[in-house]
């Protein structure tokens, strides 16, 4: 590791007491002062000026609000509301908001290593139809539209609402990916009709998402701190791509795999310097 890396993890760790439950994000109670921008990576950053997307609005509610994950950049709310009040108005149904970001983004101790910039949101699949109680959204009961273990849908569960909202987000301009179980993504393809599929570019496959959906926006235009990922491959991500995804029959053999050491990633200047002040 360089020195300039050692000071600036030394830095890291120095500026906040870090608990085994903790990191230095979490400690940070309220947005920064500094004008808003998305900084970083998804998986390796923060976020300046952030705003907090109000608890209850129209077509939504956010759920366990005691963890204070409801920041996120203002486009990241505008769009918030504006697929909420669409899905409302359309399909009749309340959005249940999961995590966003910290007051100023970075990394939480649990549940996700992305989710630090303000521009990640988590959508449940759970659509309700009623508006959940304090007590509910305190603790909430998540509902999977999959039958993890034998990797099919539950067609008991999935509807054509779960179709819409991800088409309806997928199709909003700001959206960079959405992340659904790899079962629900062959749903979605098989689906949508032939003349109609550029939207499923988008939706990528990738595990745990069989309860809620994980939409990921573009970077703000003007950030410029902020890393965009990488274009989604060509085309719509159905066919032999989404099959590789499909156990084999090696892959249900139980064999403990070694645990590989993950790298420390070092925080973007602008990252440290906001957690010192």
């Amino acid at each position: 590791m360089k020195k300039w890396q050692e000071l600036s993890l030394g830095l890291l760790l120095a500026i906040v007491p870090v608990t085994v439950n903790s990191t230095p994000w979490e400690a940070k109670q309220i947005p920064s002062s500094h004008p808003t921008e998305s900084i970083g990576s998804y998986a390796n950053g923060c976020l300046a000026g952030a705003k907090a997307l109000p608890l209850e609005g129209e077509g939504y509610q956010v759920i366990r609000s005691q963890r204070e994950r409801y920041y996120a950049h203002p486009d990241t709310v505008s769009f918030i509301q504006h697929l909420a009040q669409q899905t409302y108005q359309d399909l009749g149904s309340i959005l249940l908001i999961g995590d966003l970001s910290l007051p100023q983004g970075g990394r939480f101790s649990s549940g996700h290593s992305s989710h630090q910039t303000g521009l990640d949101i988590d959508v449940w699949l759970r659509l309700a139809k009623e508006p959940l109680s304090a007590q509910e959204l305190a603790k909430p009961k998540a509902m999977s539209v999959v039958h993890v273990k034998e990797f099919e849908l539950n067609r008991k569960r999935w509807s054509e609402e779960h179709f819409q909202l991800v088409k309806l987000a997928a199709q909003n301009e700001q959206v960079a990916r959405i992340f659904v179980h790899p079962v629900i993504k062959n749903q979605l393809c098989e689906s949508e009709q032939v003349d109609s599929r550029e939207w499923l570019r988008k939706v990528r496959p990738w595990w745990g998402h069989h309860s809620h959906i994980h939409v990921r926006l573009n970077c703000p235009i003007g950030d410029s701190s902020c890393q965009a990922q990488a274009e989604p491959p060509k085309g719509d991500g159905c066919g032999h791509e989404l099959a590789s995804w499909w156990p084999k029959p090696e892959d249900k053999i139980d064999v403990a795999q070694p645990v590989k050491k993950k790298k420390v990633k070092v925080p973007p200047s602008q990252c440290l310097a906001m957690l010192n002040e």
